[in-house]
Formats: C-alpha cells, structure tokens, sequence
C-alpha cells in the first residue's frame, strides 16, 4: 500500500507543477509575442497593397482620360 507523500515530497512537487506552469505561460507570452510580429507584418503588407493598388488605378484613370478625344 503506498503511503502519504511527506511534507519535503509535497513542497518539491508544487515548486516542480509552478516551474513547469511559468515555463508554460513563458512559452504562451513568446507564442502571442510571435502572434502580433506576423500581424503587424501582414498589416503593412496590406496598406503597401492597398497604396499600390490605388496609385494602379489612378494611372489607368489618367491613361484614360488622355485617350478620349474632345
């Protein structure tokens, strides 16, 4: 039959569940820290799209309104 564990058992695996949490929660900071970089990244992507995108269309604008004869 096994017997209780004592009081320095005990203390050992709470400090052992406690280191493993916060290597966990270290682990989740880095993950959402990795997160927002990509996020952020992919932001100025879009806006970089997005002004390319407009400065495209008011060139093909221009171009057409040269074209058309008064």
């Amino acid at each position: 039959m096994l017997n209780a564990a004592s009081i320095g058992g005990s203390i050992l695996i709470i400090i052992g569940l406690v280191i493993a949490l916060l290597e966990a929660l270290i682990g989740f900071v880095a993950f959402i820290g990795f997160a927002i970089k990509v996020l952020i990244v992919i932001a100025f992507l879009a806006v970089f799209a997005g002004v390319g995108f407009l400065a495209f269309r008011a060139y093909q604008d221009r171009r057409r309104r040269d074209d058309i004869p008064y």
